[in-house]
This record gives C-alpha cells, structure tokens and sequence, in this order.
C-alpha cells in the first residue's frame, strides 16, 4: 500500500542497494521511506558472496553476519583445465550467503532504525517536489533511485547517458553438497566462467557468466568435467535463475534532488564478485554528501569508489575475451603465486594499487612472455 505520511527522504528500490542507502541516511538522521514494488523475500541471480571489504562496509550499517549463517571462506582460487592458483584475503574471511538471507538481514536493520518500508507498490513516478504513486503525491526532498540496471527513475530524470556498456549474461542456482574448498571458487573455460561459493556447511551456489546468451548453466557445465563429477548426484535446491550482468558507466549520478545508487547507478561485470560491496561503500558516501549539504561529493567520490572494481574488471575480462591470454596468464600466476595474492589484496582494498609494482608481478610478466 502507498505511504500516507510524507518523508524527508524516498528509496526508490528495496534490493541490497536501496537498503544500505536508507539504513546510511537513517543512521545520520534523516527520516527515510522505502518503497519498492516487489515483495520479499526479493531473490536475483549472483555468485552471492562478500569480500571481507564488503562485511567491513555492512559492519559500519550496523549489520552483522551471525556465525551460523552462510559460510566463512578464506580467500580465491582461479583454475582452468591445465592451472590453479589460490591466495587468501590478507583483511579477514568472506562470506558466502543465500541473497534471501542478505536481504531480511538488511530488512530487520532499516526497521530498527525506523526506516518505514512498503512493498508491492507501483506506478512510482518523479513529480515536481517528490514522487506520485498512482494517483497519490508524496513530497520528499530527495529521491534516491535504487531501482536497478533498467531504471524507471534514471530515465525519467534524464540520466540515462552512458559513456560506457557492455553486456554479459549470468545463470545460477543451489545444490546440497558439502563445500569441497574453503575458497570462493572461479573457473575459467573457453566461452564463460564458472562460480562456486560456498553458501552453507552443505550447500554450494553455482553461477556462470557469458558472452552468448545461449550458454546457460548446464551448457556451461560442460564444458568443466571436474565440476560436473562433484556435483553428479547432489540434490538441486533452487531453480535456476537468470539476469544479465552489465558494465555501464553513466556520465552522471544526481540531478536536481534525484540520486542514483545501486545498479541504477552505473554497474561492474560480476566477474568481480564486488558490486553489492560498492554499493554498500556508496550508500556511506551518499550520506556523508547529504550531511555535507553537497552531491557534487557523492558524483566524485562515486567516480573514485569504482575506479579500482573497474580497472580489476578490465583485466579480467580480457582473460575472458582472449582464451590463449587466459591459458598464459593462469600458468604464470600458478608459477608465481605470490603475484596473485598481491592482486587479490589490491581487489579487496587489503593493500593499496602500488603493491601492483612488485618483483612477483614482474616474474609473471616475464613468465608470461616466455609461456
């Protein structure tokens, strides 16, 4: 049902993004509604784990994971069909959890701060002053769109101008089986990667993510006969879920008293594993631009949170793109493993860019030349 009392400021979206973003605002003191036309529990295929940057962001919202929900993973192993190579995070575990399990965490947080929430509403619209629901007006000061990759709200606001996109397609779903690592795991084939996270003591989340949108999760399967052995015979917990996983770079993220969050935003390709902590980084920014009374803060400090996620997304990708790059790349960071713990310490902030500039990574270059 609509609100009937007006807010001083209106979440427009109730995934993990337009949640951080209302429980950031409240925290700061601001009275804030969200309001989003789904129902939860709101499900969306993704590899469904944190980084320990991630939880940090979450910790800082207030919300902790407890110990018996989801799965502590110490770090990440890359393998394809001839290489594999694992490093831990060097700032804590990760956190592998079921995205339902995220979200009524998320819930239960924004309604201890106060934060009013509606569900099933729809027909959301910008109006001068605030939104309209229907046929109703409710005045707000701010809107924050956190209504996703497709938002209604960028559009209408006249935000919808990106200087960058690229497209790809993801599929996931759960199967009841112990976790065989205690890494988050990516495996990179010739025409798509595989995900395995950890989810639960006797639960793994499956995901793959393509370029062709013809290579669902059983296609993708096999194209990895190791994988198809372990999961022979586990018990298949979920229905497979679809979404498209987009690169997009928007030239700017607010407008008059409009905001953009979230994958409203602009958004990283989840072969990162990192756009729900971005989210979270972002909704801590947005508040501290509202408090400073300027949003020009938030534009500029959106630029400088996605600059690493996107640079690290690049390099992927081009492993992706480029099968004998990807053959070579993997052996020499086999060869030289240190190299890759230094990159992963640079993805999830554990050490800073210039831990790049080191004699391992100069080992791999070297290796990777001779490979």
């Amino acid at each position: 049902m609509p609100l009937l009392q007006a807010s001083e400021i209106c979440v427009i979206g109730g995934g993990p993004a337009g949640l951080s973003a209302a429980i950031a605002l409240s925290q700061a003191g601001y009275d804030v509604a969200v309001i989003d036309c789904a129902t939860p529990p709101i499900d969306k295929a993704c590899g469904e784990g944190l980084m320990p940057n991630s939880t940090e962001v979450l910790g800082r919202l207030g919300i902790s994971i407890p110990p018996e929900t989801g799965f502590r993973f110490r770090g990440v192993r890359f393998s394809d069909a001839r290489s594999s190579v694992s490093a831990d995070f060097p700032n804590g575990m990760g956190v592998g959890l079921r995205r339902t399990t995220l979200h009524s965490l998320l819930i239960r947080r924004a309604q201890e701060l106060g934060v009013k929430v509606a569900w099933g509403v729809k027909d959301v619209r910008l109006a001068s002053g605030g939104i309209t629901i229907g046929r109703e007006f409710l005045p707000c000061k701010l809107i924050v769109a956190a209504d996703g990759q497709n938002s209604p709200l960028r559009r209408q606001g006249g935000l919808q101008n990106a200087a960058f996109e690229r497209r790809r397609y993801g599929f996931r779903r759960h199967y009841r089986i112990a976790p065989w690592s205690s890494y988050m795991e990516l495996h990179w084939g010739p025409k798509c990667q595989i995900y395995i996270t950890p989810v639960a003591a006797d639960e793994v989340c499956v995901a793959s993510i393509s370029r062709h949108p013809a290579v669902r999760l059983d296609s993708a399967l096999t194209f990895f006969p190791e994988l198809c052995s372990r999961l022979n015979g586990a018990p298949i917990v979920s229905s497979e879920m679809g979404a498209l996983s987009v690169s997009r770079v928007l030239r700017r993220v607010y407008k008059d008293s409009l905001v953009l969050i979230g994958d409203a935003s602009g958004s990283i390709d989840a072969v990162t594993g990192d756009g729900m902590g971005v989210a979270f980084k972002q909704s801590l920014e947005l508040s501290k631009a509202m408090q400073a009374g300027d949003l020009q803060r938030y534009q500029l400090r959106h630029i400088r949170l996605n600059r690493r996620p996107r640079a690290m997304s690049a390099l992927m990708l081009m492993l992706d793109k480029h099968p004998s790059f990807q053959k070579k790349a993997l052996i020499s960071l086999a060869r030289h493993p240190a190299a890759f713990a230094s990159l992963l310490g640079v993805h999830v902030g554990g050490q800073p860019v210039s831990g790049l500039l080191s004699w391992d990574l100069l080992h791999v270059c070297r290796a990777f030349l001779a490979a």
